[in-house]
């Protein structure tokens, strides 16, 4: 996939895409001394890790209007978070991401990109609430743990309204089934990737524990 391609699929404007290239251009650079991506999946950077990302937003639709920060736990190399940042510029954007190394990279990237994004090198159990206000809309993690320690870990951030966004592999409905033994979710979807044919987006709104 092209950055043309990534365009005409996504919808974005010329600003976002111009984002977009100047952190593929990092990332490409940063690689070279750090392991953000699978080596063989850099050259499908564009279709593997930016519209994998960025599938995501329409999906968030249902709180598009709200306040509140959107929340990415274990950013890794800045998927999903980074790449909505570059698409979503006017929401505040908070990467968690323990590994300095990584965070200096998201920082600089972010910088780089000009979007106002907050990166906390810190582990998500140390995360204190309090840093963010005023409330958090959506939650998502991509390619970090099991769903049921990634409904744990966003409980402690959500309230009723927040969106939980999760892009799981072929084990998606057996983490759901395991994952219900210990929470209610008012409202729950398990819907198709764009990238990958066995692959699933959960989507969740109400997370509450038993």
């Amino acid at each position: 996939m092209t950055p043309n391609e990534f365009q005409q699929a996504t919808g974005c404007d010329a600003a976002a895409l111009t984002r977009l290239q100047i952190y593929a251009a990092q990332l490409v650079k940063w690689q070279k001394a750090i392991n953000l991506v699978a080596p063989n999946t850099l050259p499908d950077l564009w279709r593997r890790h930016f519209l994998d990302s960025a599938q995501l937003l329409p999906l968030a639709e249902a709180v598009a209007g709200q306040p509140g920060i959107w929340l990415d736990l274990g950013a890794g190399g800045g998927f999903p978070g980074l790449v909505l940042a570059a698409l979503l510029p006017e929401r505040a954007f908070v990467l968690v991401e323990s590994d300095t190394r990584k965070a200096v990279f998201l920082r600089e990237t972010a910088r780089a990109m000009d979007v106002p994004v907050t990166v906390l090198s810190q582990r998500i159990e140390a995360v204190s609430r309090e840093t963010l206000l005023p409330r958090v809309a959506v939650i998502s993690a991509r390619a970090l743990a099991p769903l049921a320690d990634l409904l744990a870990w966003s409980a402690r951030f959500a309230d009723a309204d927040t969106l939980l966004l999760f892009p799981k592999g072929r084990q998606a409905e057996d983490e759901l089934t395991l994952a219900g033994k210990s929470w209610t979710m008012q409202r729950l979807d398990s819907l198709p990737s764009q990238t990958d044919q066995a692959a699933r987006i959960i989507r969740i709104i109400g997370l509450e524990a038993k």
